[in-house]
């Protein structure tokens, strides 16, 4: 399994948007970053991601499960970039902002901190326990 954070501008989509969708989930469609779009290129199904706020809130609010694999994203008219599909799998009980993973030394070499504008990035098997943990998570998503 791998892990991943996936970020969103909540204005744009947000964690209640993405649970609203239930278990059909949703594309992650919109990418235009091929770092980016390599790492969902890299994703299987089952491997786990962070949802996270980016912009105002800068906070990582809830679990998402990859559901579809990598294939082409029907809004990118160059047909350059594709889309995962998601679902959400849990809330985040305390969400974890940028400034706790920043106070975190354990967190430092986090993508989140040094490529932030990465939209779609992959998330150590570490960084994510402790993360799960500095989020309240009593048992860690499957």
């Amino acid at each position: 399994m791998a892990y991943w954070l996936f970020k969103s501008e909540p204005g744009t989509w947000s964690w209640d948007d993405q649970k609203k969708k239930g278990a059909k989930g949703e594309p992650w469609d919109g990418v235009r970053n091929y770092q980016a779009n390599n790492n969902m290129k890299a994703m299987k199904k089952g491997d786990l991601g962070f949802f996270y706020h980016s912009v105002n809130e800068k906070r990582i609010v809830g679990i998402v499960r990859v559901i579809g694999e990598h294939r082409p994203d029907p809004t990118d008219e160059k047909g350059k970039f594709g889309l995962v599909d998601i679902e959400a799998v849990c809330d985040m009980p305390n969400p974890v902002t940028l400034d706790d993973v920043k106070g975190e030394p354990d967190l430092h070499e986090m993508s989140l901190i040094k490529q932030s504008r990465l939209s779609v990035q992959p998330v150590e098997p570490d960084a994510w326990k402790k993360i799960c943990a500095m989020g309240g998570l009593k048992k860690l998503p499957k």
